[in-house]
């Protein structure tokens, strides 16, 4: 995919750059790459500086995603390892490149060559979001292959990289890699808790929220379970009073702890208001119904039937869902008053 040659143009900084764009848009592949390195001769004369290190940059990888999308492929692995030491002052534009050469080499089925790619991402421009592909690129190649050397080289960068930005990916891996090649879920559980912890304002702060509650019910442990699903559920009074997102896994988690409260704890009132909060909390939820049949068997469960009836009603509002046969004929069993119908 050509990102920079069929990129949104800002204004034009160097009539070479849109030749070679219109070249490349008409297929002549040399044509393009003859502009570009005449782009990347003159882009140092720019001013201000920023506007010519963008348009180096711009140059530079152009050339390269011209042969990319060409399939000369080895041309293109060369063009791009060549870029690095060419901007020594353009962080993401040297892990771009090395990202891309790496990418390339694994589609070739050179191993070595593309983790030494890939890795070089990782350790020399942990600040780069692009490391966190680095990295997702590495795990999906490499679990297969060494998974117990693979956690041991990723736990020696994170002691090195524990202050980066890559580090909560470094964390992410290493629980990924512990539960699924290692099958040891308590040791996983103990590296997802990490990152809300060590890195609170990290984007797969809820998905490990998420993932450490799931292991914990599944290893056993219901309340460590509805301890952090209840973790999960505070990031939405943060993000009410912060003006932020709310998590995906939002609904997911009441439904969860409410199914926890009920099925491991015996704590059916709880159970019960868990299942009741879904719908005032998240009114768009598509889990709203399955809320609703939650609370009707908990409701049953505590021997409330007046208020099982009641849940069993609520079904007016889901007049397509898939527990709607199973409410009408429970409400029809307890014969509930026509007002709870």
């Amino acid at each position: 995919m050509l990102v920079g040659v069929f990129a949104c143009s800002a204004p034009a900084t160097l009539g070479e750059l849109h030749v070679a764009e219109q070249r490349a848009r008409d297929g002549d592949v040399d044509g393009a790459i003859a502009a570009y390195r005449q782009a990347q001769a003159k882009c140092h004369a720019l001013a201000p500086p920023r506007r010519a290190k963008a348009a180096c940059a711009e140059a530079l990888l152009g050339e390269a995603e011209v042969l990319e999308h060409a399939e000369r492929w080895d041309a293109a692995i060369t063009t791009y390892l060549a870029i690095p030491p060419r901007v020594t002052d353009d962080d993401d534009t040297s892990a771009t490149s090395l990202y891309r050469a790496g990418q390339l080499q694994l589609r070739a089925g050179r191993l070595q060559p593309a983790w030494t790619s890939l890795w070089r991402v990782v350790t020399d421009f942990p600040d780069e979001p692009i490391a966190a592909d680095a990295l997702r690129a590495l795990l999906e190649d490499g679990r297969g292959r060494d998974a117990k050397g693979m956690i041991e080289q990723l736990a020696r960068l994170l002691t090195a990289l524990a202050e980066t930005a890559v580090a909560d990916n470094l964390v992410w891996s290493l629980a990924d890699l512990t539960e699924h090649e290692l099958a040891n879920p308590t040791a996983a559980r103990a590296y997802y808790d990490r990152i809300p912890r060590d890195y609170p304002d990290s984007g797969l702060r809820d998905d490990a929220r998420w993932h450490a509650a799931r292991i914990s019910r599944a290893i056993g442990d219901p309340r460590g379970a509805a301890e952090r699903l209840r973790g999960l559920l505070r990031t939405r009074e943060v993000a009410i009073g912060a003006g932020s997102y709310f998590s995906v896994w939002l609904d997911d988690a009441q439904l969860e702890l409410g199914r926890v409260l009920r099925d491991d704890l015996a704590d059916l009132p709880g159970a019960a208001a868990a299942f009741a909060r879904l719908g005032e909390d998240y009114p768009a939820s598509i889990l709203r119904d399955d809320a609703q049949w939650e609370l009707a068997v908990t409701l049953a469960r505590a021997a409330d039937r007046a208020g099982e009836c009641r849940a069993l009603a609520g079904f007016a509002a889901f007049p397509d869902s898939k527990y709607g046969p199973r409410a009408a004929a429970r409400a029809v069993e307890l014969a509930c008053l026509p007002e709870h119908r």
